[in-house]
């Protein structure tokens, strides 16, 4: 019998041992629990992230702004104080959800003259595109799929590319949309301007 008693003596100090931790890290855990989330809530919402864009053209004052992640085009150009009397409004999509390291052109608009609508006469007025002719910031996908080796799935990306990075700089930009290399581009080249 007194191996029983020493084996049930032996698994009650067990037993309490255990009972004793639990209790012991329960109280413990809870403490760090409720400090932690005391802390932590007010800087994580605190914290908000920003993109940095670059505003060019017919703005106030052109250049990088500092902007609220998601914030639109016409965001940046009321943080470059608004259009100038020139801008072409239309010429920008003002709802176009901006992302870092992008670039905003506003465009010019075009003078009467420039447009040749001086009282009929056409003195002064620059010459529309020659017949075959493209003009890669405005064209819609139809006209684009006109182009010597663009399909309508090519002149989609093109259309998605312009509106996610803004007007073609130059007609040598157009090898930046996916699937159009120097081969592509020497086919078109002649039959596309800005």
């Amino acid at each position: 019998m007194p191996m029983f008693k020493k084996s049930m003596l032996v698994l009650l100090a067990v037993v309490a041992l255990a009972a004793g931790g639990a209790f012991y890290a329960g109280i413990h855990g809870q403490e760090e629990a409720v400090t932690l989330d005391a802390g932590a809530a007010p800087v994580q919402e605190a914290q908000a992230k920003e993109i940095v864009v670059y505003v060019a053209g017919a703005v106030n004052r052109p250049g990088v702004v500092q902007l609220a992640e998601g914030a639109r085009a016409k965001d940046a150009v009321d943080a470059c104080g608004g259009f100038l009397p020139t801008a072409d409004t239309n010429g920008v999509n003002l709802a176009q959800k901006l992302k870092d390291g992008m670039q905003v052109t506003v465009p010019e608009k075009m003078t009467a003259a420039a447009q040749g609508v001086t009282g009929g006469a056409q003195a002064g007025a620059t010459k529309p595109l020659p017949e075959g002719m493209v003009n890669i910031n405005t064209a819609d996908e139809k006209e684009l799929d006109k182009l010597p080796g663009i399909g309508p799935a090519m002149a989609k990306r093109i259309v998605e590319y312009r509106t996610e990075n803004g007007a073609f700089q130059s007609p040598e930009e157009i090898k930046r949309v996916k699937g159009i290399g120097d081969a592509k581009y020497e086919k078109m080249k002649d039959k596309i301007a800005l």
